[in-house]
């Protein structure tokens, strides 16, 4: 939102109260209260008839400091409110008369007592951010609504990112944000997940601790700061310190949740019916069989909208006319190895016989009046359950348990978007607070029913909506988008700009939603989707199984997929990086190389996990253009070196996507490709790739049951790579130092440095050929 004319004067019909000089200081021992002033003046008199701005300055957690705007502070806070995890952090606190400041860890707030307002964040010597004269603005509307800003300056060449799944430009540089899910598609500026989170590539990130609608001004009004600003009497926000990218995701994550472990299995290919398409148990049969002729390994197949019937969304009952055996066909998709997913949303039908049991029970949100709010959109005078109700809650979460009960694996958490503001909730929360914490409660509802029946670690829903903390709820996909090149880049922006926002895991559809793929986009697309850290095949009104596309799509999905299953091992460890770090598995360049200024700009490629380098193919002819960093890369599948600090131009072939490998990488690769779940320990290949003399690194490659892992300890020294097993076990396990094969071997050379180590037992199949996903 924007509050001024220029940057001189406010907006017609707009007043506002700034902070112009510190009155005084409180210490508080473990916080600050600083009182400002809104007019210059030093006597008596001048006190009389002014309004005082509290800022208050706080530590939930070492290297991170809240602050809290206030103007008045009587009013009523109804919640709900971001459920943060705070740790003791030691606070130090100066006070003296040139200024006052705060300390904890490596983060310091200073508020300056002489001149000008000014509150400056530091870090390792140097100014961070900070807010100045004119940064901080309690402003009244001619309707009398008040609104509370802050602006953090922005340093010469520095960039924000994140706030949310996003699908505009990657960096948010001169972008207005507002923070409100809307069901928007991928085209368009509005989000299904909106996190009040930036981070930046100078050192920190900002959270404003709002959960209703943020507006944020990322140097779109003051052209050197980032602005936010809420509606009402109160701000508080959080700066998190760094010093790198990952320390602030770190911290955030630590604040708002962290991802849990994700079951193996979810990280294969799942299949779905598609949304309007027919379809009945011979069609899922048959797309089925179908993958398994064509060796196409698949883990769970998903049921959109229409197994309940039309009108009915949602009653959770199976339509009989197409599928009149439903726990007989679960069973036997079970029998083929399959996991089974629905999809669900949390709305009701007034057709839907559980409109009458919830508006009596009071389990549907409602209207001041007392009546149920009801609506046409979507649904035929569908409704809404009101998850702030304990009841409400456990009598959706039963509706599920019946389900799991008959052998469903996981739901598709749809929707949750569309949430008014014209109702009374149940525990009396704020309308505007709860339209976008809505899908967190939805959200945690299901999750937590599926933790319950399946166990810590096997829990899995795939949800659209979102908020701060959403990413303790895994998975989320990107939601609508079109079946073109175009909205492949923009899905692929919006998984990034999520990735900084704190969620570890994500998915898309591939091919895309509306409309049906050319060959050339679904082949493209399948290679960036399985090479995602989860992958769907779905979409609206046409299947999305390849040889409904073409032959050679059966051929390029058949690749990819068995490729991302020898890769298990290595998802898998950067799966448990994300729950115990809050790094995420797919991570923007800028996230690995924020030193790098050209890894700013990279919204086009990205990580998979620490290691591989993946960049999606967004023309029909192949052409393709990527960067790497320093050092020399090398083509995961021919071992070729590659030259980084610099942009490469390609054409590759449409079974070909580059992947690439850092410098110095110790890559586990399974044994498998037929399937996720294997003992992904036992005859694993720990492939080196372009080491250095006195590389040292530790490889953790899990083991299944949520056993002890396998760590390998591999060395480079006197140009001989060697590795051991240091714990856990592994059978059959070889290590690979991956040749260079355009080097022309030196004879002088000890052959271990030119050609394959293989250390530990030979295992069977050791002449397997590499996965077919040519550099």
């Amino acid at each position: 939102m924007k509050f001024t004319d220029g940057y001189w004067m406010l907006r017609p019909g707009l007043q506002a109260l700034r902070p112009r000089a510190v009155d005084d200081v409180e210490d508080l021992g473990d916080a600050l209260r600083v009182f400002a002033r809104t007019r210059p003046g030093d006597g008596r008199g001048d006190t009389l008839n002014q309004a005082l701005i509290t800022v208050t300055l706080t530590s939930p957690a070492p290297d991170v400091i809240g602050v809290t705007i206030e103007h008045f502070r009587g009013g009523v806070e109804r919640g709900p409110r971001f459920a943060l995890t705070r740790e003791p952090a030691d606070v130090v606190t100066v006070v003296d008369e040139r200024g006052a400041s705060l300390t904890s860890g490596g983060l310091t707030a200073r508020v300056r007592r002489e001149g000008p307002w000014a509150l400056d964040f530091l870090a390792g010597g140097r100014r961070l951010t900070g807010s100045a004269d004119r940064s901080v603005g309690v402003v009244t509307d001619a309707q009398g609504r008040t609104f509370v800003h802050e602006q953090l300056e922005q340093a010469v060449g520095e960039h924000s990112f994140g706030l949310g799944e996003r699908f505009g430009a990657f960096v948010k540089n001169g972008q207005s944000v507002d923070v409100w899910n809307a069901d928007g598609g991928t085209s368009s500026e509005q989000a299904y997940k909106n996190v009040p989170f930036y981070l930046t590539d100078a050192g920190y990130g900002v959270f404003v601790d709002h959960p209703g609608l943020v507006s944020f001004e990322m140097g779109s009004e003051a052209v050197s700061r980032n602005q936010f600003s809420v509606e009402g009497q109160r701000l508080t926000y959080y700066v998190i310190h760094g010093p790198s990218p990952k320390d602030v995701l770190r911290r955030y994550t630590a604040l708002t949740g962290r991802a849990p472990r994700v079951p193996a299995w979810s990280l294969g290919l799942w299949l779905s019916t598609s949304f309007t398409t027919d379809y009945d148990e011979a069609t899922v049969t048959s797309f089925v069989q179908g993958m398994a002729e064509r060796d196409i390994p698949l883990s769970v197949f998903h049921f959109d909208c229409f197994w309940m019937r039309a009108y009915h969304w949602c009653d959770f009952v199976w339509d009989p006319a197409t599928f009149p055996d439903p726990e007989g066909m679960l069973a036997r998709l079970r029998e083929r190895g399959l996991r089974t997913s629905l999809w669900i949303n949390p709305y009701v039908a007034q057709r839907s016989h559980l409109f009458d049991e919830g508006a009596r029970l009071g389990h549907l949100v409602r209207r001041a009046d007392g009546s149920v709010w009801q609506w046409d959109m979507w649904q035929a005078g569908m409704a809404l359950v009101d998850f702030t109700s304990p009841a409400a809650t456990a009598w959706f979460q039963s509706k599920l348990q019946a389900l799991l009960d008959a052998g469903v694996d996981a739901f598709k958490t749809d929707f949750g978007e569309r949430i008014p503001t014209d109702v009374v909730w149940h525990d009396g929360s704020d309308p505007e607070f709860m339209h976008n914490q809505y899908a967190q409660l939805y959200n945690a509802a299901v999750f937590e029913v599926l933790r319950r029946h399946r166990g810590e670690g096997e829990a899995v829903v795939f949800a659209r909506a979102a908020t701060a903390g959403g990413q303790q709820f895994p998975v989320h996909w990107g939601g609508d988008c079109e079946s073109t090149f175009p909205a492949m880049a923009e899905s692929l922006r919006g998984g990034l700009s999520l990735a900084l926002s704190g969620f570890a895991h994500w998915s898309h559809d591939i091919g895309g939603f509306e409309g049906s793929p050319d060959p050339e986009v679904f082949k493209r697309w399948a290679a960036f989707g399985l090479l995602s850290s989860h992958s769907r095949l779905h979409g609206s009104g046409s299947y999305r199984v390849p040889w409904l596309i073409d032959e050679e799509s059966v051929d390029v999905v058949r690749t990819f997929t068995r490729l991302k299953m020898r890769l298990v091992p290595y998802l898998l460890a950067a799966a448990e990086e994300a729950a115990t770090t809050g790094v995420p598995i797919m991570r923007p360049m800028v996230l690995e190389f924020p030193d790098d200024p050209a890894a700013v700009v990279c919204d086009r490629q990205y990580l998979l996990g620490p290691d591989l380098l993946v960049a999606p193919v967004f023309s029909a002819d192949g052409e393709v253009s990527y960067y790497l960093p320093e050092g020399w890369w090398t083509e995961f599948a021919t071992g070729r070196r590659v030259r980084g600090g610099r942009w490469v131009r390609r054409r590759v072939a449409v079974d070909e996507v580059p992947l690439l490998v850092r410098p110095g990488a110790v890559v586990p690769v399974g044994a498998h490709a037929d399937g996720p779940e294997y003992a992904w320990n036992d005859g694993v290949e720990l492939r080196v790739f372009a080491p250095s003399e006195g590389d040292v690194r530790r490889v953790a490659v899990p083991a299944p049951g949520g056993g002890e892992p396998a760590v390998f300890e591999v060395r480079t020294r006197g140009g001989r790579t060697a590795a051991e097993l240091v714990s856990g076990s592994s059978r059959d396990w070889r290590l690979v130092v991956v040749p260079d094969p355009d080097a022309a071997p030196d004879p002088a050379a000890d052959p271990a440095a030119v050609g394959p180590v293989r250390i530990g037992a030979p295992r069977p199949g050791t002449d397997e050929p590499a996965p077919a996903a040519r550099g």
